[in-house]
């Protein structure tokens, strides 16, 4: 099939490259020429395991090609994917300007039938705005269908590649049968295509979303009550985690959660609930313990540290919102960095691909190091707060020997509680009580 992605931010490249994969011939457009260029240079553009190897040979392949023109990109497509930015407004709303001028472009230049796709995160009712934006410059036949994107950053290439489920929003038989086509290849396995309304798929986004930002706070939730009674929330997790009605994922404490979907997705929700003059009193709560959360080390540092932090330094590992990402929107790094840099701390930070978007963001408010352990050169303590794979277990003989003081603030409790004892560590963790 033909297919054209508008937009090659995160959603729109891995949505281009995977069904090129599927030997489909898609054409990227981005209004952005330096970015198209890159690409079209085989430059990509984000970082996201296992996408380059995929990009590269589609785009060898000539499968996979990019440009600036709408109208030339979407000359040949049968159907056109809209996978374009919907940042959150002051008051939590998502901004669909970006998406209803491409639709307003659209209505212009569509000369034949196209299946125009909302692939992008967008509130309910989204579908027929779309549509009537369309509508007013176009009399050829069209339709416009919701079709979310379930992909977690870091494994975005698997989730699309192999989904848990494909979720269709549209009441025309038309594009049904063509979206189906399109998803074949994906779900043979055996894997559902789920076909509903556009209301319905638009809505899907968002409740998912919600639940698992809400699970993740209601297992901080517990953390904090664990530190207070005593518990330990890694015993606590096991046993309820093994309850097949709620299940293992989304059960880790650490210091909340970032990000460009959760924290935008819950706000667009309860932003959508008021203007019904509906009370969404849980999600209101999830973003309340999520904020609290971000900090949830700083005022135990300031404790350790009697609440004086002039002058302390600080190895800081983890600036990305979650590993195997370079993304740090909403990132808790960022909202330690503010506050132990505002209370007088300096701080040196490692992270394996988030340095150059932090640098970017706050330039030399902090310093940047090359190497997990150069980083720890003459700090106070050792702060963590990105779960990579190479923190888990690290040559704490180098900690020692690179820190002044054994003294470790985990956000994502990577180490065992009882072997960091014995290695003499004042440690403190999330829900775990304090070794010292």
């Amino acid at each position: 099939m033909k297919i054209t992605v508008v937009g090659t931010g995160y959603v729109g490249l891995v949505t281009g490259t995977c069904f090129a994969e599927t030997g489909n011939t898609v054409t990227c457009v981005d209004i952005d020429a330096k970015k198209v260029e890159k690409l079209a240079n085989g430059k990509i553009t984000i970082y996201e395991p296992g996408l380059e190897k995929l990009f590269i040979r589609n785009l060898r392949e000539e499968r996979l090609r990019f440009t600036t023109d709408l109208e030339e990109g979407i000359q040949n497509a049968q159907i056109i994917f809209l996978a374009l930015p919907t940042p959150p407004g002051e008051d939590g709303s998502a901004d669909l300007k970006y998406i209803l001028g491409v639709a307003d472009d659209l209505g212009k230049i569509i000369k034949d039938y196209k299946v125009i796709v909302d692939k992008s995160t967008v509130p309910v009712g989204t579908a027929e705005k779309v549509h009537t934006a369309i509508a007013k410059n176009s009399q050829v036949e069209f339709d416009v269908v919701s079709n979310p994107e379930f992909l977690r950053e870091g494994v975005a290439v698997d989730d699309f590649m192999k989904p848990d489920r494909v979720v269709i929003g549209t009441s025309s038989e038309r594009a049904k049968k063509l979206m189906a086509e399109l998803y074949a290849p994906f779900v043979r396995q055996g894997n559902p295509v789920i076909f509903m309304d556009e209301r319905s798929a638009e809505l899907t986004k968002y409740a998912a979303n919600s639940f698992l930002a809400t699970k993740i706070s209601f297992m901080n939730e517990v953390a904090l009550l664990c530190e207070k009674l005593g518990a330990d929330v890694d015993m606590v997790r096991l046993g309820i985690g093994t309850d097949l009605r709620i299940g293992k994922r989304f059960l880790f404490p650490g210091i909340g959660y970032g990000g460009s979907c959760f924290p935008k997705d819950v706000q667009a929700l309860v932003k959508s609930s008021n203007e019904v003059d509906y009370d969404f009193r849980i999600l209101n709560a999830v973003m309340d313990v999520n904020e609290k959360q971000k900090l949830h080390l700083v005022p135990k540092i300031q404790r350790y540290f009697n609440q004086d932090l002039k002058g302390k330094h600080f190895a800081l590992w983890g600036l990305a919102f979650k590993p195997n990402t370079d993304d740090i929107r909403e990132a808790p790094a960022l909202y330690m960095i503010d506050a132990l840099v505002n209370a007088g701390a300096s701080i040196c930070a490692f992270d394996p691909e988030a340095m150059k978007n932090v640098k970017n963001l706050i330039g030399d408010k902090i310093s940047y190091s090359e190497s997990q352990y150069e980083c720890l050169a003459g700090a106070d303590a050792l702060i963590i707060a990105t779960e990579w794979n190479e923190f888990r277990t690290p040559d704490f003989l180098k900690i020692v020997s690179s820190l002044k003081n054994k003294v470790i603030f985990d956000g994502r409790n990577l180490f065992d509680v009882t072997a960091i004892k014995q290695l003499g560590f004042h440690y403190e963790s999330v829900g775990r009580g304090t070794v010292s």
